[in-house]
């Protein structure tokens, strides 16, 4: 018999989607709003946890955003709940109607398991949808001070499939020299090389993903940040040259400023 969905988020996911979206020229805002307003409460009523939404500076007609499950059972039940309820029935045409495309999706989980993740406990409170509309300041979330210039950013490595050597590479050696010279990484993520649960939303099949999510004040943090990190001796002279031999595909990093309402900022 199957399970009834969780009906308080999980605070400290197993599971976790990155999800970028491609938006029509011109309508992320119109879809942050959407988004922020109607679907962050009927999701995690579900059980799964809305852990960010961002825009990407590097791309106008970019939404990014981050949500985490307890494990892949319980995504199945969550989005198989949310997406066959009445908020997505209400408002999905519409955010659908915003979209280019949407199946730009990495599964992942913390690495190594068990260890930590964007914790949603762990985050400032969420204000309201309600509360935010009628905020005159709606870059920051009621309550808390102005946080306009936040920036959180997400570094991807890609390894040939099956390989173990690259994504140890970047938990063992590189996040410790992150962590000397900055702000700690929210989380390390790898790929979840479970089959997907819910086929109705594709996601990337065939990688082998490092995610390293860490926040900054503003961006100028996460200059000085990477600017250390890469002259620092170890990364120059062991690290970086490991990683380039290893890995399949050019790093990726997305430059993220998050919505008002998303809980890593």
């Amino acid at each position: 018999m199957p399970r009834t969905p969780r009906t308080a988020p999980v605070s400290r996911p197993a599971v976790i989607e990155l999800r970028r979206y491609t938006l029509l020229p011109g309508r992320r805002d119109e879809l942050i709003e959407l988004f922020d307003r109607e679907f962050v409460e009927a999701q995690e009523a579900t059980g799964m946890i809305v852990l960010g939404q961002f825009r990407d500076l590097d791309d106008p007609d970019r939404f990014v955003w981050l949500r985490g499950f307890a494990d892949m059972e319980t995504r199945r039940e969550a989005l198989s709940a949310f997406y066959g309820g009445p908020v997505w029935a209400t408002h999905g045409p519409r955010a659908n109607a915003t979209m280019a495309d949407s199946d730009d999706v990495l599964l992942l989980r913390p690495l190594p398991a068990g260890t930590a993740a964007p914790d949603g406990a762990a985050a400032p409170g969420r204000a309201s949808a309600s509360d935010r509309a009628a905020s005159p300041d709606r870059a920051s979330a009621p309550g808390r001070a102005p946080t306009p210039n936040r920036f959180v950013a997400v570094a991807l490595w890609h390894f040939p499939p099956g390989d173990a050597d690259g994504p140890a590479l970047i938990h063992d050696r590189l996040v410790p020299v992150l962590r000397e010279t900055g702000p700690t990484p929210l989380a390390v993520l790898v790929t979840e090389p479970a089959d997907n649960t819910f086929p109705r939303l594709p996601v990337r099949t065939g990688e082998n993903v490092v995610a390293v999510v860490t926040s900054y004040p503003d961006e100028q943090a996460h200059r000085r940040h990477l600017a250390g990190t890469t002259d620092h001796p170890l990364v120059r002279d062991e690290i970086r040259p490991a990683v380039e031999r290893a890995q399949s595909a050019a790093p990726l990093l997305l430059r993220l400023t998050p919505t008002a309402r998303s809980l890593v900022r």
